[in-house]
């Protein structure tokens, strides 16, 4: 690439590339993991992303030393080597498509089919009021997630410009560790409580023990990292808090959306949530823009709009979780338990 344009439209078409990977491989886990185990499964699959993430968090690194284009072909090749891996290592999906679908199958692809296409499905996935404020709250966590995401290593590059080295490596280490333990903790809290959650409704017991707990602790634990400016290494300590509680979220709603919708329509619902995420993606922009047109562009005021986007996106998100714990859903086939509307 040689100019902005060039890299933004490689980055555009990159990302439309991964995001084919998501919905597909949530369905077939919820496909074939048994039910008493699809939250650890959900989290144990979305603790790439952090780390991921993670990881890439030591391309500061690569960058200081080689520049970004060096560091971005040697991303590429990881990137390359992935692939490979993963058409070496992973066996064929079962041909479905002759295997004899049960009655009840048949039904809900006749009920599909019937309703209008894709946008039939839409309809189908948000006709639930428990999805619908899944979804809303899933919009605003991803959004204080991209919030972090974009903003989280400008700010301590302004706010410590000593300690930048220093930061890549937390970053990682936090990262792969704090992140990486509370996704699967969090997937494994979520199946433990269901297992012996004494009422019928499954869904509404994963929803309060881990998505409405974490993202309340995660308020206060991103403000003392974000207003920690004295000590560097007191930063860290909360901002690694904060992943540790904040990131047990995904596998147990991925877990509760799929067990709300029924299994011929999975994926449309996984998608719709995926786009959840895309449209978060303005919440970063939208702080850039505030934080550009201010009167100062300092750590603190900084610090200043981290902290109200990135809490009130949290307390936002919290609100709807619970929302969505209390509402009731129609029966479905793979949680019979389910309350009815």
């Amino acid at each position: 690439s040689t100019s902005y344009e060039q890299v933004l439209g490689c980055r555009v078409i990159m990302g439309l590339a991964c995001a084919f990977s998501t919905p597909t491989a949530y369905t077939l886990i919820q496909e074939r993991v048994p039910p008493d185990s699809s939250s650890f499964a959900s989290s144990l699959y979305g603790t790439g992303v952090a780390l991921g993430g993670a990881l890439a968090s030591l391309s500061i690194l690569l960058d200081t030393r080689l520049g970004w284009r060096e560091a971005t072909f040697i991303i590429a090749m990881f990137g390359f080597g992935v692939v490979a891996l993963s058409i070496l290592t992973l066996p064929d999906d079962p041909k479905e498509a002759a295997m004899e679908p049960s009655k009840d199958d048949a039904k809900l692809l006749a009920t599909t089919t019937d309703g209008g296409g894709i946008w039939g499905e839409m309809g189908q996935v948000l006709e639930t009021s428990r999805v619908r404020w899944l979804f809303m709250a899933s919009f605003f966590r991803f959004s204080a997630g991209l919030m972090i995401g974009i903003w989280v290593a400008p700010y301590f590059r302004l706010a410590f410009p000593d300690y930048q080295s220093e930061y890549a490596v937390a970053q990682a280490a936090i990262g792969a560790g704090c992140g990486v333990a509370s996704g699967v903790l969090g997937g494994l809290v979520a199946d433990r409580v269901a297992g012996n959650d004494a009422s019928s409704d499954i869904g509404g017991a994963k929803l309060w023990a881990v998505p409405v707990v974490a993202t309340v602790l995660a308020v206060p634990a991103w403000y003392l990292a974000v207003n920690s400016s004295d000590s560097f290494y007191t930063a860290m300590i909360w901002l690694a808090v904060e992943y540790f509680v904040a990131e047990s979220w995904f596998g147990p709603t991925v877990s509760v959306l799929q067990a709300t919708v029924s299994s011929n329509i999975g994926g449309t619902a996984q998608g719709l949530f995926t786009l959840t995420g895309a449209i978060g993606n303005l919440a970063p922009s939208a702080l850039g823009f505030l934080y550009e047109g201010g009167s100062e562009e300092t750590p603190a005021e900084l610090a200043k709009l981290l902290s109200f986007g990135v809490c009130g996106a949290y307390l936002a998100s919290a609100t709807c979780f619970a929302l969505a714990a209390q509402s009731t859903v129609a029966p479905n086939l793979k949680d019979p338990g389910l309350k009815k509307d």
